[in-house]
């Protein structure tokens, strides 16, 4: 078995990312864009598909690793018998040249290390051989659009399609090794000098990780969260990508597999916060302005995700040639949910759109005029059936949680006007959210289970539905709320961490089988506060904080009975939730809430947690 997936670190400088192993292999960049099917490497710990490795020749040397405080400037130390050396990984923060940098800078600790490079050129995920050529500084590779360039300080041989060095490094020694990408038709452009890229890349992660406003008990958690989601960022746009990485399994060898770099609107409003919380004022502007951008035209037309630059058609295509993570097929890229039709990503901007307001970003004249189209589609078409928030591939169905957020763009659209002074049909709006509120209390709460259920006439939970305080459409002391929350806690945790959904019920036509899903475990722990469950509240966040790798990151779910980390990696949705839950319980005194008001008719959450 190759690496594990929580055996890989994360750089990135807003434009792309790779994945470091362990073992000092970088096994996946995507050239130039998350997106881009120019792919250096094509699946983690597929050496015949592409890699770059740079380690000991000791296969026994001991790591450790680390990023750099406040950056995500990975150091990756090697102890071998004969002594220590240090791998730094980092990608060059954009310039306006068109061109991307990965350094890799090798320091002799102690003794003499006998090391090793091996550099496998694939693109197009594997699929593609480049032609290369012997430089006075390294290679080229070349292949149709794209083009990179090796700078190496040492002798460079090639064999058997891969590109080998072997060198030894003794203490206080440099060998400073860059890939750079630029397109073919260009010419190559000038090699960057190592050191002062390393010395420019550490003052920029360090400048944005000093706006961080949390000062909170986990702090270093939190900046490592937000850290992880500047590096999901593609800065020309503002998108956030859920992930930088396609097919990554939800369970090894199953068939979830599927594509996660592009921009959810489920994820907006936590997005926003988690950003505005922490000081982030500059970054979510620019979310707030890539989401009205992309959601520009007819509110029928609105889709659950879009490309990094707004792009709309996602096609999802099978990598027949693949073998896929640990044997995980099929490979996919591109992601057919975008076709899909779902509720609650009305609601989803609505909410965005309310809280970059209410938290005084710069407003846009466009943002109103956006919500109020949006609001007026839903009027006639919030109680149609929709696929739901997980984007499940069986039958549309009248999901409890769309309704919900369809409430939801209703009470911010009325908070506009009475709140903000904007113009709008207040009147029917209100009585669309009480007949919505009406719609869901009757239809999606069963009471045998004493319980909302995931749709209307279902039996099945879904833990989306602990979204419900967080949103405001009840408080946590509604007994409602109280006999959900107690049959999640009977029915979808597993080893004290939440399920999303039975999927064995077979509700989405997949066949059965994923890990437990960490963001709606960070939900429950935000739950638990509400409710002055506080010591579980703690208890719950610390055990998802210990899920971290190494260096700080999450996928998307958890395997608790194989201890592995699964599903793309890193997932933003899951640091969004760690950085919004670490408010809230920084910033909750026992026994009472802040702000928590005497009257449980008032009660609302915290201003750290609430989506309103």
């Amino acid at each position: 078995m190759g690496l594990r997936i929580e055996d890989y670190a994360l750089i990135g400088d807003t434009q792309t990312a790779a994945l470091v192993g362990r073992n000092g292999s970088i096994d996946w960049l995507c050239l130039p864009r998350f997106d881009s099917p120019a792919c250096f490497a094509a699946l983690l710990g597929t050496a015949e598909n592409g890699r770059w490795q740079i380690a000991p020749k000791d296969p026994k040397a001991k790591v450790t690793r680390r990023y750099r405080p406040d950056t995500m400037i990975l150091e990756t130390e090697f102890r071998v018998a004969e002594g220590r050396v240090l791998v730094i990984d980092f990608l060059d923060p954009p310039t306006a040249e068109l061109r991307i940098d990965v350094f890799r800078i090798v320091i002799g600790l102690e003794g003499t290390v006998a090391m090793q490079m091996d550099l496998t050129f694939r693109f197009d995920f594997g699929v593609t051989m480049p032609w290369l050529r012997r430089t006075a500084t390294g290679l080229q590779a070349i292949a149709g659009p794209n083009a990179v360039e090796l700078v190496a300080p040492f002798p460079l041989a090639n064999k058997d399609f891969h590109t080998r060095a072997e060198f030894e490094i003794d203490s206080n020694d440099w060998a400073e090794f860059s890939l750079t990408w630029f397109p073919s038709h260009t010419p190559p452009p000038l090699a960057q000098n190592a050191r002062q890229a390393l010395a420019r890349t550490e003052t920029w992660w360090r400048a944005f990780a000093g706006r961080c406003s949390y000062q909170g008990p986990w702090r270093e958690a939190v900046i490592g969260s937000l850290n992880a989601l500047k590096a999901l960022t593609f800065s020309p746009t503002g998108g956030i990508v859920a992930a930088p990485t396609t097919s990554l399994p939800e369970r090894i060898g199953g068939v979830r597999n599927w594509d996660y770099r592009f921009c959810w609107l489920r994820d907006a409003t936590f997005t926003l916060y988690a950003l505005l919380v922490s000081g982030h004022t500059e970054e979510a502007k620019a979310w707030r302005d890539w989401l009205l951008r992309t959601v520009a035209g007819r509110p029928s037309q609105l889709q659950i995700m879009y490309g990094i630059m707004g792009e709309r058609r996602l096609t999802e295509i099978e990598l027949d040639g693949l073998a896929g993570y640990e044997g995980s097929q099929p490979v996919r890229i591109g992601n057919h949910a975008y076709t899909q039709s779902q509720l609650d990503v009305y609601g989803e901007v609505v909410d965005c759109l309310h809280a970059a307001r209410k938290h005084k970003v710069e407003a846009l004249d466009d943002a109103w005029e956006v919500q109020k189209v949006l609001a007026d589609f839903l009027e006639s078409n919030w109680d149609e059936p929709d696929n739901g928030i997980w984007e499940v591939r069986g039958p549309k169905r009248h999901f409890t949680h769309s309704k919900m957020m369809a409430w939801v763009a209703f009470d911010r659209s009325i908070k506009g006007i009475e709140d903000f002074g904007h113009s709008g049909p207040v009147d029917r709006w209100k009585a669309a959210c009480r007949t919505i509120h009406e719609d869901v209390c009757r239809n999606g709460f069963d009471t045998e289970k004493n319980a909302f259920v995931q749709y209307y006439g279902g039996k099945r939970l879904d833990a989306s539905l602990l979204m419900m305080p967080l949103v405001g459409f009840l408080p946590a002391t509604d007994p409602r709320v109280k006999g959900t929350v107690a049959a999640i806690e009977r029915e979808l945790i597993s080893d004290g961490l939440v399920h999303r959904y039975h999927t064995e019920d077979d509700v989405d036509g997949l066949p059965p089988g994923e890990g437990t899903f960490l963001a709606c475990s960070f939900w429950l722990a935000d739950n638990y506060a509400m409710m002055g469950r506080h010591a579980e509240a703690r208890a719950l966040f610390e055990r998802l904080l210990a899920l971290r790798n190494d260096v700080g990151l999450l996928a998307e779910e958890y395997d608790p009975r194989a201890r592995r980390q699964l599903g793309n990696f890193p997932q933003a949705f899951s640091h969004v939730a760690l950085v919004n839950t670490a408010h809230n319980l920084a910033t909750v005194p026992a026994p009472k809430l802040r702000g928590e008001p005497e009257s449980e008719a008032e009660n609302q959450p915290p201003e750290h947690l609430r989506k309103e």
